[in-house]
């Protein structure tokens, strides 16, 4: 490939494959290969590419308004966070365009409710090893995590690390002075990492004790992928905020963090705001998505086809020495390699699979909420493939 002056920051390194098209699960690059997306834009894709009925919503709604900003009212908007509420355990929604947009109105939350009640004393948050909540300061803050903020430090004070799914380490670290806990059911970024749900429910309940504020990062886990709209409904426990957005918009930039009545309290006017979060036109792709995922059986269809993918990639743990581990919940697994595993990441692309690396040397794969068996059996396949080659 020849070599050519970029003017864009190289913040994400140099980058070979271009694509010019999406269909379903499948991408098409400039030079005509096709490719079967397990990565679908790092768990954004939830509907595929060019779904017909986000095209449809687009489309109309672009010959009608484009924006108007957040100081007028917008019917559909108030729709969407109604359709939003009623399928969740939240009662006030505020749009952003990005998970990390979503993560920073969430702290803004915690703060604001603890100042409201003058609990002054409540200022650390507690978050979690290995977690990723995103790049703005308040996002490297939390997850204290050195690989992605060692150049940006000194970061912001108030949060404080415990073990992920270790309840005992988690006793020693709550106390007067915490004012929430912070964490991703699924870990993404950290390694395809599940919070043990038993761990959750204990977590839950120590909030309730110590009167602090539960917040669920449901980024990257959230919005079908985990077979249910929401993973924390695989336990027994709701949060009182939950951050939103990849998936919400299948592709379309769109976040939103959801909280209760109670926990936003200390929102008031002013407090807050965001010039494109809510915008006509992703509220109008944002009530495509949710319509879709809601309809009857399509939760259930995500579900089965990903115990399916489960089932298909356990076999392959048994049958490669080069599989550590399988992990993670829904369709966010991941497969833990002995070898580099971006560099496998590079072979699978080479033969016509597209996944993610994450920490923890995991392939991270997120296909869209649409794939089929005989996907899974064409991914499955490559994936094989692949891993004869290594061996050869």
């Amino acid at each position: 490939m020849q070599n050519i002056q970029s003017y864009i920051m190289p913040t994400y390194g140099e980058r070979e494959i271009e694509f010019i098209e999406g269909k379903g699960v499948y991408l098409y690059s400039v030079d005509k290969k096709k490719y079967l997306d397990f990565g679908s834009g790092i768990a954004v894709n939830s509907l595929g590419h060019c779904h017909p009925k986000l095209i449809e919503a687009l489309n109309s709604q672009s010959k009608k308004l484009w924006h108007s900003s957040n100081l007028y009212l917008n019917k559909n908007q108030e729709e969407y966070a109604k359709i939003l509420c009623q399928n969740s355990f939240a009662e006030k929604v505020f749009f952003t365009n990005s998970g990390a947009e979503s993560i920073e109105c969430g702290i803004k939350v915690i703060r604001s409710y603890h100042h409201y009640h003058k609990n002054i004393h409540k200022k650390n948050i507690i978050t979690f090893e290995g977690a990723f909540h995103g790049r703005t300061f308040a996002a490297l803050s939390a997850q204290l995590n050195i690989k992605y903020s060692e150049q940006f430090e000194p970061l912001l004070s108030g949060f404080i690390q415990a073990p992920f799914n270790d309840l005992e380490s988690l006793k020693k670290i709550v106390n007067e002075s915490s004012a929430a806990v912070l964490i991703e059911p699924i870990q993404g970024e950290g390694g395809i990492r599940p919070a043990n749900l038993n761990f959750l429910e204990n977590v839950k309940k120590m909030c309730e004790e110590f009167k602090i504020l539960l917040f669920l990062d449901e980024v990257q886990c959230g919005f079908g992928r985990s077979g249910k709209l929401f993973a924390y409904e695989w336990s027994n426990i709701e949060p009182d905020i939950i951050a939103v957005a990849k998936g919400i918009g299948s592709g379309f930039p769109l976040g939103a963090c959801l909280t209760t009545d109670a926990a936003c309290i200390g929102m008031t006017k002013g407090s807050h705001g965001s010039t494109f979060g809510g915008n006509p036109l992703a509220v109008s792709v944002g009530k495509a998505v949710i319509d879709e995922i809601l309809k009857k059986n399509f939760l259930d269809e995500v579900d089965k086809v990903s115990r399916y993918l489960w089932k298909k990639l356990k076999i392959l743990e048994n049958d490669f020495d080069e599989i550590v581990e399988i992990r993670g919940a829904g369709l966010l697994l991941g497969i833990k390699t002995k070898n580099n595993n971006i560099e496998i990441c590079n072979l699978f692309s080479k033969n016509g699979l597209l996944c993610v690396p994450a920490s923890d040397n995991v392939i991270r794969l997120a296909p869209p909420l649409i794939i089929t068996r005989n996907e899974v059996d064409e991914a499955i396949s490559i994936i094989e493939i692949t891993l004869r080659e290594l061996n050869d």
